[in-house]
């Protein structure tokens, strides 16, 4: 009798207990094997001895391969611990990397003895096949399997990309993989029991900054209505949910195609937030507006990147500044809180950028005071990460150093491990910053948090958010942004949560 097929799927840490959410890409793989492989979840982010986890999984059980989900950032790390675990282990237990950072830096991420095999892209297709060739004994057929990065005798081989299909199951997730999904649940400012869900993936816009462009190229799957209804209605009624943080990459598509869900969630009625596109909302006829309100939206998270039409051309953005300003007071007549994301220090007038995107900001928060505003450094990917018709645009302006040397990014998962690159990949730093316009984004962003505090932190007293608001707001009126100590020893008796750290 042949044995069951099994796979074990790793969720590397990546945040604390209190901020985890369900690891919506590996139970999303998990249901689209499910028909021919037995998987088991591991999720970094509750299991506090996650890697003790996965050492007694592979004694007591045999697993065909390991595959892991891998961000950029603060999870490469963790995700070098759980492979070389896996390694020490069951030394001859393939192991697969998906998920942005194999996405995205493909070279680096099959750079390492600990790798096997390197998914880009949505990897249901692609690991199935992969899979069926490690278990069938069929490495021949390696060559075949698109989106595919792996080594032939030592060499990299990068099979060409595969084209998007939404090939996730149409059953429900196996939350069962995650024993009790209620250990999910958060207490956030939309609700005391908020639930994360992806009801859509991809984006049909390619911006050349974002890693959603460089995954799913252009392209973009929405769900069918009764399927996002039956979801939703178990997340309420079984798992006790009583709000929504959306994790869709783009909620808000075209609004004939969005309609049907719009009407789904006016029924549902669990307040929710969400990724959205300004130019999209700001097509929303009435009649959708209603259905939006009905459904009682709290928050859209909305990339207004730049105050400059030229930055926002340059990087394909395609919105242009008049429009944050438009759907800031859209927002406001609605009752939905725009959380606007901005990118500072481009590498080709830094200081200059930023200042400008300052003024910016003040005149968002003169059109709608209650707009959260979120403050990144502009770090763009690699233009190798990028689809081919977006290269040339990006190495019109190679990116440069303080010192004026060509950036060179990391060849290895460990490179990309350094505080510079970790910061890099959150959008936190970048190596053209000098050290007085890093502590002058500092500044700003800790006098702005203080003026406004977010409405995301529940966890702060009412009457020390009114302490804050009052010290930082001469520092605020007159632009006096400089050494806010006050504001940063207040800060630390205050502890205000911060979005861009912990979402909501």
């Amino acid at each position: 009798m042949n044995e069951p097929r099994r796979l074990l799927l790793v969720n590397p840490r990546i945040t604390s207990r209190r901020s985890a959410r369900f690891p919506l890409s590996v139970l999303s793989l998990a249901g689209a094997l499910e028909n021919t492989y037995a998987c088991r979840v591991v999720d970094g982010n509750v299991d506090g001895d996650y890697l003790a986890t996965i050492r007694r999984t592979l004694r007591e059980e045999r697993y065909d391969a390991v595959g892991m989900t891998v961000m950029g950032g603060p999870q490469v790390q963790s995700a070098i611990d759980a492979s070389t675990t896996v390694r020490k282990a069951s030394p001859a237990t393939p192991v697969i990397w998906g998920g942005y950072f194999p996405t995205l830096y493909a070279n680096a991420a099959i750079n390492a003895s600990y790798v096997d095999y390197a998914v880009r892209g949505p990897g249901e297709a692609a690991i199935a096949e992969l899979l069926d060739a490690i278990v069938g004994g069929e490495l021949p057929k390696l060559d075949s399997i698109r989106g595919l990065t792996w080594k032939r005798d030592g060499q990299i081989v990068h099979n060409p990309d595969r084209g998007f299909a939404d090939r996730r199951s149409p059953t429900l997730l196996p939350y069962d993989l995650l024993g009790d999904p209620r250990a999910y649940l958060a207490r956030t400012f939309l609700g005391r029991r908020t639930v994360a869900h992806q009801a859509s993936v991809g984006c049909r816009f390619r911006c050349t900054f974002c890693g959603v462009a460089a995954m799913f190229r252009g392209a973009t799957g929405l769900p069918p209505a009764a399927r996002l209804e039956r979801d939703l209605t178990w997340l309420k009624e079984h798992v006790g949910a009583d709000s929504v943080q959306y994790f869709d990459h783009n909620f808000f598509d075209r609004e004939v195609d969005m309609v049907p869900l719009l009407e789904v969630l006016a029924k549902v009625q669990m307040p929710w937030w969400c990724y959205a596109r300004a130019d999209a909302l700001l097509d929303l006829s009435e009649t959708s507006w209603a259905l939006v309100r009905k459904s009682r939206m709290r928050m859209a998270y909305i990339g207004a990147e730049s105050p400059s039409d030229a930055m926002l051309k340059s990087i394909r953005k395609g919105t242009k500044s008049d429009q944050t300003l438009a759907v800031a007071d859209l927002c406001r007549r609605h009752g939905v809180i725009p959380e606007l994301s901005f990118m500072v220090a481009p590498p080709h007038d830094p200081e200059g950028e930023t200042e400008h995107t300052f003024e910016f900001i003040r005149e968002v928060k003169r059109v709608n005071p209650r707009a959260e505003i979120i403050v990144y450094v502009y770090t763009p990917l690699p233009a190798e990460s990028l689809p081919e018709n977006s290269r040339a645009r990006q190495n019109a302006a190679p990116l440069l150093d303080l010192e004026g040397n060509l950036l060179r990014f990391p060849s290895t998962p460990e490179e990309w491990t350094k505080k510079q690159w970790v910061d890099y990949a959150c959008h936190a730093d970048a190596p053209w910053l000098t050290d007085r316009l890093r502590r002058r984004i500092q500044d700003f962003v800790t006098v702005l948090g203080c003026r406004f505090p977010t409405v995301q932190d529940t966890r702060s007293a009412p009457w020390s958010k009114l302490a804050l608001r009052a010290l930082a707001s001469w520092r605020y009126r007159y632009r006096r942004y400089d050494w806010p100590w006050e504001l940063d020893l207040s800060k630390r008796l205050v502890r205000l949560a911060d979005p861009r750290v912990t979402g909501i």
